[in-house]
């Protein structure tokens, strides 16, 4: 007998890409369920339960933003917004709305199973609520509980407010954060247009912790959205 599969809910009103979403899906073994309207995949979330949301913005009868409000009044299910190209502030809006994640479209099967690992371990350690207090991936280590943070076994001296902006990167890991959600998780509310406080925090991560610092592995960053540390 084989292990339970994931359900996974893909609200999404073109064809081709509907298809190309469920082929690509079902051969990694997901179970996925369709909806082409935005109602109609509220319906189908409030009672299939899914374990990951699959949202496109553009549906003809409510916008995504709107949905992903909507779920977010009573559901923690990971959502993976995918928008077309050029629209950076659908995107920001999206997030802060309580998207997990997006794609722009047009996108490979690569990229989309990729970030659909990450936001379903995510949100296993969501539930879990626990999980190991130690982030690793590609030689950076975090380790919450002791504060320390390391690249290939050697320590790496952050400043207090680096290391707040790390742990809450490394507590959302793989996940797209907004400038907004990012300065209000470090500084608190009424901190959300100082982006510039970022710039100047990222960059000095990026120098402490990146071979390449124009040319991040770790801590990556989304044009116009915000930022993202990788989980793999």
């Amino acid at each position: 007998m084989s292990e339970s599969r994931s359900n996974i809910l893909v609200i999404e009103d073109e064809p081709p890409l509907r298809k190309f979403l469920r082929v690509t899906l079902e051969s990694q073994n997901y179970n996925v369920i369709e909806a082409t309207r935005g109602e109609e995949g509220l319906r189908h979330a409030a009672v299939g339960q899914p374990d990951l949301v699959i949202l496109d913005l553009g549906l003809p009868d409510v916008d995504g933003i709107e949905v992903t409000r909507r779920l977010r009044e009573w559901s923690s299910v990971p959502i993976i917004v995918v928008s077309a190209r050029g629209k950076e502030q659908d995107k920001v809006v999206a997030l802060d709305a309580g998207a997990d994640d997006y794609l722009t479209k047009p996108f490979g099967v690569g990229e989309l199973l990729a970030r659909v690992r990450v936001a379903m371990r995510h949100a296993t350690s969501v539930k879990q609520d626990s999980g190991d207090p130690v982030f690793a991936v590609a030689g950076l280590t975090v380790d919450l509980a002791k504060r320390e943070v390391s690249i290939d076994g050697k320590a790496v001296h952050l400043t207090p407010n680096e290391y707040r902006v790390m742990t809450v990167l490394v507590k959302n890991a793989g996940k797209v954060m907004t400038h907004r959600q990012l300065l209000h998780d470090v500084w608190g509310p009424g901190s959300g247009n100082e982006t510039h406080y970022l710039r100047v925090y990222m960059n000095q991560l990026r120098q402490k912790l990146e071979a390449e610092p124009a040319r991040p592995r770790y801590l990556l960053t989304e044009p116009g959205v915000g930022y993202r540390l990788a989980a793999e």
